[in-house]
């Protein structure tokens, strides 16, 4: 049995590498054996973060440098991620989930099937509420979308129920979750939904 692998997309800033610190001490708690890529333009920044967090043995987190446009490493040629998530399979025989971090992209970001199983898309609040209007393939395509930092709605002037209201009508109701990962809000929401429609379908 292979390790599902998710993706995560969005925005650079937007809290990618945040989410992933807040839901590995959800899986861990679950007994859900994990392993990370990051992908970076030139340099490893995203994974020496996690590796200094301590949530993973450093080992299992692995670093892909695009070298170009970041969604060229997830979409177009997703070689080099395939890659390192079959080496990790390899180390570590029964892991159950590789989370796939892409680096800081736009609204046009999306994952090649052939790389991952679910793939989730990352917005903040401080960009805007209008981003789930200008819809893009992140916004309309992700297994779920997720609306990071949520707390600072109120100072940034933006109205979050209208914001959520407006994402879900553009997405057709797919899912769409709210979150401030760095107060572990939401989280649990998106472990359930990866529990209901990955790991354990």
């Amino acid at each position: 049995m292979t390790a599902a692998r998710v993706g995560i997309g969005g925005p650079v800033g937007s809290g990618k590498t945040a989410l992933i610190e807040a839901i590995l001490p959800h899986l861990a708690a679950a007994g859900i054996d994990t392993a990370v890529i990051t992908n970076d333009l030139v340099t490893d920044e995203d994974a020496e973060r996690l590796r200094r967090g301590g949530q993973l043995p450093p080992e299992r987190v692995l670093a892909v440098q695009a070298g170009a446009c970041p969604h060229t490493v997830i979409r177009e040629d997703p070689t080099l991620n395939i890659a390192a998530a079959d080496r990790l399979e390899r180390d570590f025989p029964g892991l159950d989930l590789i989370l796939i971090e892409s680096g800081g992209d736009n609204l046009a970001s999306t994952f090649s099937p052939d790389l991952v199983d679910f793939w989730m898309f990352v917005i903040d609040v401080a960009g805007g509420d209008d981003i789930p209007r200008k819809k893009g393939p992140g916004i309309l395509q992700a297994d779920l979308l997720v609306v990071n930092k949520a707390d600072l709605a109120p100072h940034v002037g933006v109205d979050l129920p209208l914001m959520l209201d407006q994402a879900q009508a553009v997405r057709g109701g797919r899912p769409v979750i709210a979150t401030v990962c760095r107060r572990d809000q939401g989280v649990a929401g998106i472990l359930d939904l990866l529990r209901r429609e990955v790991l354990f379908r």
